[in-house]
């Protein structure tokens, strides 16, 4: 029998099928399948671990950023409340005619200034055996002895601070601790006084903590604060959202592969909405990091006079958390708003931008609507009661947030246009016209960065008026201004001859004024008729009044002319040249006591002579005015002032080196409680000032986030055209010809968006304005920032040079 007839053997019935579960939908299919993206996105070999730390070194940043606005409510927090805490409130009055107890304390503001920075400092004097000391210090310092601050200590021993160790030569005997500072670079001193009197300068207490309320914050000031917010977290939301796209093209590639074997296209793109989601975790791990980075090292860094202690870099629970929560879900939903214009099919990836151009009418409407929402929101001034914030947050964001949208459209919209030229700009170009959508997200941060700080700009340019007073002060007379409230002749005539000693002092004008009385009938209210009387030597009196003659021993009676209408008003100029005819009449007995008639004390009586001659008196170089009795010192003669201002008008030399910190040594020789202050034409607003100073920090950090985030941008895009360059290297192209080519790519976007984002910025302006009631004031206020925002640009694609340069060898050609 062969093989053939062999019977075959019965075939056994297959098994039966194997029941199966159902697959998972709803929120199961969305946790399978993101747990799978996040394993494709640390099983990608090198990779896709290069891409994930670059999705979180890029998500970090902005998330570090956001965290330290975070921390900003609880620094300034921190900052007032140390600040109040040692403060010495004033004793009533009762506790004043009781005398000192076991717990008082005298002390004097002793602060002062040494090339530009203000150095803080109190003297104080213990009266009793339990009087507390200051915060921050272990006991109150004896005469001759100093604590100073830790700032102050290393100034002090450098040779930078020569000059102010000279003035404070007291005995350092110990170091303020946090405690007593509001900032670790706070320059503040505490000095032991045996001088301090009640009836003096100094102040009686027996405790610290002054609890002030807020002045309230003017509305135009808060509009301001809320674009400024707006300009500065915008970018950073949209430089998040572009790290969450970085590697994006590679995505696509391994998600047609997933089609292949499968997988449908929900599938893939929650799969993808899973890398994005690790990479994002990544990121907000990445940002606690350098936050926790910055806290260590926010005490050695001073910007424009602002530091902090890093307890006080501390983000509110509440916006971590929204932070924490609103990060990973943004960047699932720009993961799923990038797939839908990307068609991942089995065997490759079809993008809509081949076919279609970008539609506009769309990106219109984010802009259009912020524009209406913020021509609705009304007129502001000084007398609103309230500032709507969220139209404006809201009305801001749309405007901004528009820009970026409309920067792809605007770019491909010119490169589709472009022929011909050099063949560093048709490889650019051609590049820009196949794929111009990530070029665009690179430079849309900057583009509503430029935006944002035009817009900023034009307000702060037309608002400042607001918030500058003329001061009436005359630089040209003199440059430093000081005055002691408890001065007598002796201490002018000191003042104005160690003034005149210093080195670097060009002219001194000093005078002693009070308030004196005249005897005779009171007023028609019980007053005696009162004046002021100003001693000075000629040459003083000539710096404040129109003198014919004057020698030692004169006296004038200085009326107001229509120059001082200026200050006080017509009917101000009549009123206290009035004043002065009813107290000062030559031949009548002045009372020099400043009692007025109250019968305390015995009267001091000094006749002002018949000779005294009527003159002009003009503003001195402070803008005050010295009407009344101007007398030479000779006129007095024996006879003393009690209660009297002493006061210095100061001019120095500009040509000497450090003239200023030597009036201010002089100064605290003298006294160390003379006040002194530089004159000045113009006085800006504290809290507009301190605006302005919060927009310095947050746009230097911003537009370094901007710097870095751009590096990062341009070193992804350059990763993903690795294989390229080398085989455009491979055929002979010339390095050269590509690094042009490179920085063609990048100045076409950063041209467009800088020309996008000056009309952004005016309109955004223009809108912002009209809530203040205020009209533009120049026009050309972008070209700066324009400037800056290409130069930023320009500075991160020079960075990029070396990661190109090593991206364009032969080794690139290598693929798994």
């Amino acid at each position: 029998m062969t093989l053939l007839d062999r019977e075959a053997p019965p075939l056994s019935p297959p098994p039966p099928p194997r029941p199966t579960s159902a697959a998972p939908t709803g929120v199961r299919a969305w946790a399978r399948d993101l747990a799978l993206g996040m394993r494709f996105a640390v099983s990608g070999g090198r990779e896709g671990w290069t891409r994930t730390a670059l999705t979180a070194l890029g998500v970090g940043l902005g998330v570090a950023l956001l965290f330290a606005a975070a921390a900003v409510p609880q620094l300034l927090d921190a900052r007032e409340s140390r600040g109040q805490a040692r403060e010495s409130p004033k004793a009533t009055s009762q506790a004043v005619d009781k005398g000192s107890t076991d717990t008082t304390f005298l002390w004097a503001d002793a602060s002062t200034e040494y090339r530009g920075d203000p150095v803080g400092g109190r003297l104080l004097r213990q009266e009793g055996a339990d009087a507390p000391p200051p915060p921050g210090v272990a006991k109150i310092p004896g005469p001759g002895e100093m604590v100073v601050s830790p700032a102050l200590r290393d100034l002090l021993g450098s040779s930078e601070g020569a000059l102010l160790a000279q003035r404070l030569d007291d005995r350092i005997v110990g170091t303020i601790g946090d405690a007593g500072l509001v900032d670790p670079g706070e320059l503040r001193f505490y000095a032991g006084s045996s001088t301090l009197r009640v009836d003096g300068v100094g102040i009686r207490s027996s405790g610290y903590g002054l609890q002030e309320d807020r002045a309230p914050f003017d509305p135009l000031l808060v509009v301001l604060v809320i674009l400024m917010c707006v300009v500065l977290l915008v970018p950073v939301a949209i430089f998040i959202a572009t790290a969450v796209r970085f590697g994006g093209d590679r995505r696509d590639r391994r998600l047609a592969a997933l089609r292949l074997v499968g997988a449908d296209v929900r599938t893939v793109r929650r799969i993808a909405a899973g890398e994005a989601l690790f990479g994002t975790v990544a990121g907000l791990a990445v940002g606690a990091a350098l936050i926790l980075m910055l806290r260590q090292v926010v005490g050695h860094v001073r910007l424009w006079g602002y530091s902090s202690f890093p307890s006080d870099v501390t983000p509110v629970p509440m916006l971590v958390l929204l932070i924490v929560l609103a990060v990973p879900v943004a960047a699932v939903l720009v993961t799923q708003a990038a797939l839908s214009s990307v068609a991942i099919e089995p065997l490759g990836v079809v993008r809509a931008t081949g076919l279609r151009g970008r539609r506009l009418w769309w990106r219109l409407l984010l802009p259009v609507l912020g524009v209406g929402i913020l021509a609705t929101v009304g007129r502001v001034d000084v007398m609103s009661q309230s500032v709507g914030e969220m139209p404006i947050v809201v009305g801001a964001s749309c405007v901004l947030i528009g820009l970026a949208g409309l920067l792809p459209w605007l770019l491909e919209a010119v490169v589709s246009r472009l022929r011909g030229g050099p063949v560093p700009w048709q490889l650019a170009i051609r590049r820009l016209q196949l794929s111009s959508g990530a070029a665009a997200r690179a430079v849309s941060g900057i583009t509503v960065a430029v935006a944002g700080a035009i817009a900023l700009q034009m307000m702060f340019g037309v608002m400042q008026k607001d918030f500058l007073e003329i001061t009436g002060q005359d630089t040209e007379r003199a440059d430093f201004y000081v005055s002691s409230d408890y001065g007598d002749s002796v201490l002018a005539e000191r003042m104005i001859q160690d003034f005149r000693d210093t080195k670097g002092v060009a002219e001194v004008i000093g005078t002693v004024e009070v308030y004196v009385a005249a005897t005779g009938d009171p007023t028609e209210q019980g007053w005696q008729p009162i004046t002021t009387l100003t001693m000075g030597t000629c040459a003083t009196l000539r710096e404040i009044a129109e003198l014919p003659t004057c020698r030692d021993g004169d006296a004038f009676v200085g009326h107001l002319d229509a120059r001082a209408a200026k200050k006080v008003g017509a009917a101000g100029v009549k009123e206290q040249n009035d004043r002065t005819d009813g107290a000062a009449v030559p031949g009548r007995p002045i009372d020099l006591t400043g009692n007025f008639g109250e019968g305390k004390g015995e009267p001091r009586l000094w006749t002002l002579p018949e000779s005294a001659r009527t003159v002009t008196a003009f503003p001195d170089p402070m803008g005050d005015l010295h009407d009344g009795i101007l007398v030479t010192p000779g006129a007095l003669g024996s006879v003393k002032l009690p209660g009297a201002t002493a006061r210095a008008s100061i001019k120095v030399d500009p040509t000497v080196p450090d003239a200023a910190e030597y009036v201010r040594g002089t100064a605290a020789d003298i006294d160390p409680t003379l006040r002194i202050n530089a004159l000045k034409n113009l006085e800006r607003d504290k809290q507009y000032d301190s605006v302005q100073s919060g927009l310095q920090i947050g746009g230097a950090l911003t537009m370094m986030l901007i710097a870095a985030s751009l590096l990062v941008s341009q070193i992804e895009q350059l990763r993903e055209r690795k294989r390229l360059l080398s085989v455009l290297v491979a055929f002979g192209t010339r390095r050269r010809t590509l690094i042009w080519s490179v920085l063609w790519q990048t100045a076409v976007p950063v041209v467009l968006g800088t020309a996008l984002a000056v009309v952004g910025g005016l309109v955004l302006g223009k809108f912002m304005l009209g809530i203040v009631g205020k009209s533009i004031g120049d026009w050309w206020v972008f070209v700066p920032y324009a400037a800056v925002g290409a130069s930023v640009i320009l500075l991160v694609t020079l960075a990029s040079l070396p990661p190109l340069w090593r991206m364009m060898r032969a080794e690139g050609l290598r693929t798994e």
